[in-house]
């Protein structure tokens, strides 16, 4: 090994050997072996170097860059002017995605404002707008949702879809939790779409007066405004609507607590057009507001629905007399309106056209309000009554004997009503009534006897009995009995029906059932399925007997013989099985276009083949919870390939 000497490693050296011989296979290298000492400043001094080059040449990268000029240092006066003198949507566009500064500035900059060439036209960019022709065409709605909902969001739909006055309808609905949609979002959307004609803020907290003051000052043809759950939006902003869109025809207003008399006295004074008034929980809004709305309105309102409102005797009072163009009319949630402004409402004469009503969890609805309703309301033709506690049977009796051309009664969760009082109106109402729906009504008991000569109600052809525990076998047999011209049915619900109540009602119906609903009629068997295919399948277009446990195979084998017509069948969670399955498939002459087999659990993979051979007529498929596995549905996927199967 050769020596080292001393003088190597004077001032702090560092040793360093070259490689040793024993590395290159014992054999002895030619050259010496050397140790050279190499000082720790030679290293610093290097490192200071390498520095020294890179800082220069940062610093000549910044000098160049400060000497290219940069669109960034404009002011926003100036970068206005230049992008409004962009020509052509597809330009406009690519220049929105430079920068969100870019973008914020196209987006504040109004239709009006864009600066139009003089000279002729490119060809190219006339085909260039032929082709964006076809790409919007029918593209005219465009909605927000969740965390899509933000300033950012907005301004480049108003800038994308919207350059050419092509956006007319807009929906936001939700925002997101921190850059959600503001004023400014709103405003450029105003700018950008000077054609809408629609704009729904459903749930926008951020959103002020000052956003709706901009879509009024640029959208002068918005026909429609829907506003649910803004609470910094007031009248103010609902001022600014009704001096600056005068065509306004559709107002929504729910859940606004900003929002009271002034705001609605406003729309009813400059939109003389509006047609369609909701105003929902807005807790400042009293009979002022909705008085004056209605009779500045008085040629053009005819949808009218108030829910959760403080409003008095008073407001109905003046939609009776003023609302001579109402035809469709929603009352609910009114604690402070009693049996007089019903009655008032009625007998003012002025609801003539009035032909749909509702009326929900008010109070005043009583036995004396219906029947003053039914006598001055002459053009009534539907009524639905929802939580009226004091509507009894006596009322109902009168209510039919006045109301001449109603059509359509609906009750809901009205516990006073009993058996005898739906009897007396079915027995005494109009030949034009065609359908009645009881829903929800824990007053219904099973009468003790019924005459056994009843007058029968010729026009009823829908019958909807739902959820009413007290309704059985002898209930059902006497509506059966005294409604002969029924075609559609459902008894969804009806635990306590079995198959002695409903056979009467198949075999009294004439005209041939076409829609059936038996769902959650727990009590029925094959008996009852049977016997309606027999007498009703060839006019039999939907059965649906979701939850009939007892309903088997069999029910299958006498659907693919008898029904010709049916196209609707739903068998969730009934006991049919691969056997029942297969043979509704080989029935030749059924065109189902909707089957569902959910929650029958004898139901499995056998079933597959005879479910892909099925008529090209199938539509929509529902295999959920069953035994059929996955790989049994992706292949029969791909066999229905045209039909939409649920698994």
């Amino acid at each position: 090994m050769p020596p080292f000497h001393d003088g190597d490693f004077r001032d702090g050296g560092v040793l360093v050997m070259e490689p040793a011989a024993d590395l290159f296979g014992g054999v002895r290298s030619r050259k010496r072996a050397r140790v050279t000492a190499v000082p720790p400043c030679a290293f610093a001094s290097v490192a200071t170097e390498e520095e020294a080059v890179t800082s220069a040449s940062a610093a000549k990268k910044q000098k160049r860059r400060e000497a290219v000029p940069s669109l960034d240092e404009l002011p926003d006066e100036c970068l206005f002017e230049i992008l409004r003198s962009v020509q052509g949507p597809r330009a406009r566009c690519s220049s929105a995605g430079v920068s969100r500064r870019w973008l914020a500035t196209l987006g504040g900059i109004r239709a009006s404002e864009i600066k139009r060439s003089p000279s002729l036209p490119d060809l190219n960019e006339v085909f260039l707008a032929e082709d964006e022709d076809e790409v919007h065409f029918g593209c005219s709605q465009r909605s927000l949702e969740g965390h899509e909902a933000t300033d950012v969001g907005l301004t480049a739909v108003a800038v994308a879809d919207a350059l050419r006055g092509r956006l007319e309808s807009l929906v936001i609905r939700g925002s997101h939790p921190t850059r959600g949609v503001t004023d400014a979002g709103l405003s450029a959307a105003a700018h950008g779409c000077p054609s809408l004609l629609s704009l729904a803020l459903w749930h926008v907290p951020q959103v002020t007066d000052a956003g709706l003051a901009e879509i009024a000052a640029c959208c002068p043809s918005l026909a429609r405004l829907d506003i649910t759950g803004c609470p910094l939006i007031t009248d103010k902003g609902l001022a600014a609507i009704a001096q600056g869109c005068p065509d306004l025809k559709t107002l929504t207003i729910e859940a606004c607590p900003g929002v009271a008399n002034e705001g609605l006295k406003a729309i009813g004074q400059c939109c003389a057009k509006l047609q369609a008034v909701n105003i929902k929980n807005c807790a400042h809004v009293g009979d002022q507001g909705v008085s004056s709305l209605v009779c500045s309105a008085t040629a053009s309102l005819a949808k009218v629905r108030l829910q959760g409102l403080g409003i008095t005797d008073t407001s109905l009072a003046v939609i009776g007399y003023y609302g001579k163009a109402i035809t469709d009319l929603t009352l609910a949630r009114l604690p402070a309106v009693g049996e007089r402004g019903f009655w008032v409402m009625a007998n003012a004469l002025g609801l003539q056209k009035l032909r749909c009503m509702s009326v929900s969890n008010c109070p005043g609805v009583t036995d004396v309000a219906l029947t003053a309703i039914a006598k001055f309301c002459l053009s009534l033709k539907q009524l639905n009554l929802k939580k009226c506690s004091k509507v009894l049977d006596g009322s109902l009796k009168d209510f039919a004997e006045s109301a001449k051309v109603l059509e359509s009664l609906q009750i809901e969760e009205c516990n006073k009503v009993t058996l005898m009082g739906i009897l007396a109106f079915l027995l005494n109402c109009s030949p034009k009534f065609k359908a009645f729906s009881l829903v929800k009504c824990n007053g219904i008991k099973d009468i003790c006897s019924a005459p056994a000569q009843l007058p029968l109600c010729k026009s009823l052809r829908s019958l909807t009995i739902k959820d009413c525990p007290g309704f059985t076998d002898a209930s059902l047999a006497v509506v059966g009995m005294i409604c002969p011209q029924l075609e559609n049915v459902d008894l969804s619900g009806l635990g306590a029906v079995t198959d002695n109540g409903l056979l009467p009602l198949i075999k009294s119906s004439e005209s041939g059932l076409v829609r059936v609903d038996l769902n959650g009629c727990e009590n029925l068997t094959d008996a009852t399925v049977s016997a309606l295919v027999k007498a009703h399948g060839s006019s039999l277009a939907r059965l649906s007997l979701e939850g009939c446990s007892k309903i088997t195979d069999a029910s299958l084998f006498a659907i693919s013989e008898g029904c010709t017509d049916l196209a609707e069948l739903d068998l969730s969670n009934c006991m049919v099985s691969d056997y029942g399955v297969a043979v509704l498939a080989s029935a030749s002459q059924l065109k189902l276009r909707v089957l569902s087999l959910s929650g029958c659990l004898k139901v499995t993979q056998k079933s597959v083949p005879f479910l892909g051979s099925m008529s090209a007529s199938l539509e929509g498929l529902n295999l959920q919870f069953n035994f059929i596995g996955n790989h049994s549905v992706a292949s029969l996927e791909k066999q229905l390939w045209w039909c939409d199967i649920l698994a």
